[in-house]
């Protein structure tokens, strides 16, 4: 399988201008490229066969495009085929032929948003502490480990704050079931039920409460302050850049301690657990409530799950998927009877067939922890019918993206 890796690099001052151009050339191709497109959509006539020599050769002999020539060609070839895969993808979803969410139209790239470009294998060599890239040089990195394999492409990103990263794609092997030797943690016999809040980010079976660290919360003072000092700063003058840059600077901040914080939690629950047990949130439809929209976002429920299934399938762990609509919260963990439901404001309950006092949170992770045993296949309602649920066991495969993969 693929795996992404990504290092901090830092380019010196006369690199700066370099990829500057390298990133503003293949925004350009991306722009052009998109235009035509969308251009051909709207007259309902089809798209150039050869739109890389119209956009790429052809345009580097007109005045308007002469710059293109000065970075490497196969950036510019890159940024067209990531054009070509977004538009492919953007039909494949809209014809129902492409699984997962739905994927929207590609959007015109902007100067001011983060910036990327890619190098393919051709196109750059790795040494000791620095990549070499055509036609900029040797940039300092920092190789906190080492790949394990040659990298297939390489792509440099520039994010708000004005950092600069690499990201390696690699071929690492994927592990089996049969060779439990290959995976790099040892087998147990732990399971565990997570259930996700707001006033505590988790709660585990075992009865274990983690603390949600609400980081934005922490720093939304700072924010506003700073977003005022920028609307209030003229357009495109040097104080509103380098206030723009200290806003950037702080959701950086923000999204670095969130990353850092989930990617802790789950390595140590997937080290601790063989079966994990998380309900399936609608997280899309919770955002909508404005009252709790700011705080569900801040808590980072559905990258907490991403990691999750990526680091179980990468350490040969097994996550299920509880169905979203079994009422883990409303049943007994302890004799599995359903009392009628429970507002959210219920923290504590008594069951009235048993008489077991029930913290609502503990309740619900003890009753993912069954249903991830194969214990909870029915449940009683509050009528004394027994109801079954389909239960969604999934061995999710891992993403290439640096947040999943980063801290392995």
């Amino acid at each position: 399988m693929k795996a992404r890796y990504n290092y901090r690099i830092y380019p010196k001052k006369h690199q700066l201008e370099p990829l500057a151009k390298a990133m503003g050339c293949a925004r350009v191709v991306w722009n052009d490229a998109l235009w035509l497109y969308k251009k051909a959509e709207i007259e309902q006539t089809d798209r150039p066969k050869s739109i890389s020599s119209v956009i790429i050769t052809q345009a580097k002999n007109t005045e308007a495009r002469k710059w293109l020539s000065e970075v490497s060609s196969v950036v510019l070839q890159q940024s067209l085929r990531d054009l070509q895969t977004a538009w492919n993808n953007y039909f494949e979803s809209k014809k129902g032929n492409r699984k997962g969410k739905a994927v929207s139209k590609p959007k015109f790239k902007k100067k001011s948003s983060r910036q990327a470009i890619r190098f393919a294998k051709n196109a750059f060599t790795i040494h000791s502490e620095s990549v070499k890239l055509a036609k900029i040089g040797h940039i300092k990195m920092v190789v906190s480990r080492p790949l394990p394999s040659d990298p297939s492409s390489v792509t440099i990103i520039k994010d708000c704050a004005g950092r600069y990263f690499a990201s390696f794609v690699v071929e690492v092997a994927q592990p089996t079931p049969s060779c439990a030797k290959r995976y790099p943690l040892g087998q147990t016999d732990g399971s565990c039920g997570i259930d996700l809040g707001l006033t505590h980010f988790a709660i585990l079976s075992s009865g274990e409460k983690v603390e949600n660290p609400r980081l934005q919360k922490k720093m939304l003072k700072r924010i506003k302050k700073a977003n005022r000092r920028l609307s209030r700063a003229k357009k495109d003058s040097n104080r509103r850049k380098k206030r723009k840059l200290k806003l950037a600077k702080l959701h950086a901040k923000i999204k670095d301690q969130r990353t850092d914080f989930l990617h802790k939690l789950t390595t140590r629950l997937v080290r601790e657990n063989q079966t994990l047990a998380v309900e399936d949130l609608n997280v899309a439809g919770l955002i909508k409530n404005r009252k709790l929209s700011r705080a569900i976002s801040d808590a980072g429920w559905s990258k907490f799950k991403t990691l999750l299934a990526a680091k179980c399938d990468k350490h040969g762990r097994e996550l299920i998927i509880v169905d979203r609509y079994y009422p883990s919260s409303q049943i007994c963990s302890c004799c599995g009877e359903s009392g009628g439901k429970k507002e959210l404001d219920v923290r504590e309950w008594t069951c009235l067939y048993c008489n077991t006092v029930h913290d609502r949170d503990i309740c619900a992770a003890e009753n993912l922890n069954k249903w991830a045993g194969g214990q909870s296949d029915q449940y009683k309602n509050g009528r004394g019918a027994s109801v079954s649920l389909p239960t969604v066991a999934v061995r999710c495969e891992a993403s290439t993206t640096y947040e999943q993969l980063s801290l392995f």
